[in-house]
C-alpha cells in the first residue's frame, strides 16, 4: 500500500513543527511563505516544478 500526500501539506507540517519545536519565529514562516509566492509568479517556476517532480519521482522510485 503506498502512502499519497500533497507536497503542500507534508511542508505545512513541517512549518509547524518548526515553529513550534525548533524555535522557528512566525515572522520568519511568513517571510518563507511570501518567498515561495515571489518564486512561484517567477521565471524560476518551471525549473523549481521540474526539480521537485524529479526528485519526487527519485523518492518515489526506491525499493524498501
Amino acid at each position: 500500500m503506498a502512502l499519497s500526500i500533497s507536497v503542500s501539506v507534508l511542508l505545512l507540517i513541517i512549518v509547524f513543527m518548526l515553529v513550534n519545536k525548533a524555535g522557528l519565529k512566525a515572522v520568519h514562516a511568513i517571510v518563507c511563505v511570501l518567498l515561495g509566492f515571489y518564486l512561484a509568479s517567477s521565471s524560476v517556476a518551471p525549473t523549481i516544478d521540474d526539480l521537485t517532480t524529479n526528485v519526487a519521482d527519485m523518492i518515489g522510485g526506491v525499493k524498501i
